[in-house]
């Protein structure tokens, strides 16, 4: 009977992997929406039973896909030292014409409009790459200055490499780092103006 235990055990281990491998193309490309389980079950080469078996219904398989396409580090890396930097670098260079596509990405973008989906999108952001840039930066309000750095990159994504905008798309790879650091560095080290200096702004630029 032992002899009979581990090989049981890989089996299960290597279909659930073979699913979850599935789900996650099948999600990418169709959104949550469009995605059947069936679809995902042929490309796994397992039935649909074995499915709800393993993952119950269609969005705990989508919770688990999330978790496996943001867990990765892609854009945003594990070094705090020259953070804002590395973050532009890495981001021109993943939407440059010919890059490997940012599936994490693309999956957020097929899916989001469905409010199941983008519940559990919300949930795979902050727990992965929401939690991980927080935790590289010093100073008050860093979770709300890390999703604002996301959602720079994710808006330099949509219209570089989804909508083709002109500029970006064209853009020398070296320039748009140059340009996204100057951009993300104020935010990611928490400096600007005081909140005296914005109301006075707000007030015409005089001083009261």
């Amino acid at each position: 009977m032992s002899a009979v235990q581990p090989g049981r055990r890989r089996n299960a281990a290597a279909t659930r992997e073979a699913i979850l491998d599935a789900a996650v193309v099948e999600f990418t490309e169709q959104g949550y929406a469009r995605a059947g389980v069936r679809q995902i079950a042929e490309r796994a080469g397992v039935t649909a039973m074995m499915i709800n078996r393993y993952f119950g219904q269609k969005e705990g398989l989508f919770a688990e896909a999330v978790d496996r396409s943001f867990a990765p580090p892609t854009v945003v890396g594990d070094d705090r030292r020259d953070l804002a930097r590395d973050i532009a670098r890495r981001l021109a260079a993943r939407t440059a014409p010919g890059a490997e596509r940012l599936d994490p990405f693309l999956l957020m973008l097929r899916s989001a409009a469905d409010p199941e989906a983008a519940a559990i999108l919300r949930r795979g952001v902050e727990t992965h790459v929401g939690a991980r840039l927080t935790g590289l930066l010093d100073g008050p309000d860093a979770e709300v200055r890390a999703e604002l750095m996301l959602a720079l990159a994710a808006g330099t994504w949509l219209l570089r490499s989804v909508v083709g905008t002109g500029a970006l798309a064209d853009a020398d790879a070296d320039l748009l780092a140059d340009l996204l650091a100057d951009m993300l560095e104020p935010v990611g080290r928490g400096t600007g103006a005081a909140p005296d200096d914005r109301d006075d702004g707000v007030r015409g630029g005089t001083a009261e």
